[in-house]
């Protein structure tokens, strides 16, 4: 048991999906995980282990916004041996062409926090995806009948930013904002494990379309196949 998960040792799979809300990680339990447990209702943040296609996966809620999520994800990787973290989340769109419930795969991270400016001392680092995990979600992906899209994207503090904010990152080809991915590339290359994003369209900042709260929530089940057969591969 770790000071925010109350799982025990081998309760929690080396292979896990993060999605930020804990009821995307029950949705994932239940329609996708055979004999899902219940592992964690720590600060009501879900956890669930259990089998997909014969192989251990669990999925575990991280909250919004980059330190929320860095709790979970150090104490994950440090004291429960994960190996594997695919981020599975919503996105806004920064470029007027893509469209709602397009998949996006971030290959990289940008971000406006704070944090990484502190954790090295005023440099900037530029975090990234698992090379593996990324191909892996791509392979299938193309298995489908998806063309997902692969670049960078933003990691925010703020969620409800300047839109001149919005334009300098896609001034630089940035395809979508979100709150977390930067910082779980981060830490991945810190202990030395594979991450990655997977990440569905929401709202588009630039045209303005978005979709409902419950589609949020419960839908999007293309970006979940696509993660769970990215981490088992």
């Amino acid at each position: 048991m770790s000071i925010h998960i109350a799982a025990k040792k081998g309760e929690i799979a080396d292979k896990i999906l993060l999605p930020g809300d804990p009821l995307r990680a029950e949705f994932v339990a239940n329609n996708f995980l055979e004999n899902p447990q219940c592992y964690n209702k720590v600060r009501g943040m879900l956890g669930f282990t259990g089998t997909y296609k014969g192989v251990k996966v669990s999925v575990q809620g991280t909250g919004m916004g980059q330190p929320s999520l860095s709790i979970y994800v150090n104490e994950l990787f440090s004291e429960y041996g994960v190996q594997r973290a695919i981020r599975i989340g919503t996105a806004g769109a920064l470029q007027k062409d893509i469209g709602l419930r397009d998949v996006v795969l971030a290959m990289s991270a940008s971000t406006d926090s704070g944090i990484n400016t502190h954790r090295f001392r005023g440099c900037y680092y530029a975090p990234t995806a698992d090379w593996s995990l990324l191909k892996n979600a791509y392979d299938h992906a193309q298995k489908m009948g998806i063309n997902p899209l692969i670049g960078s994207i933003a990691s925010s503090d703020v969620f409800y930013d300047d839109l001149e904010t919005w334009k300098m990152w896609a001034a630089y080809g940035a395809l979508a904002v979100e709150m977390e991915a930067a910082e779980l590339y981060t830490l991945a290359a810190k202990y030395k494990r594979q991450a990655l994003a997977v990440l569905t369209i929401s709202d588009n900042v630039v045209t303005h379309e978005q979709t409902s709260a419950e589609e949020r929530q419960t839908t999007f089940k293309t970006m979940m196949e696509i993660a769970l057969e990215a981490i088992i591969a």
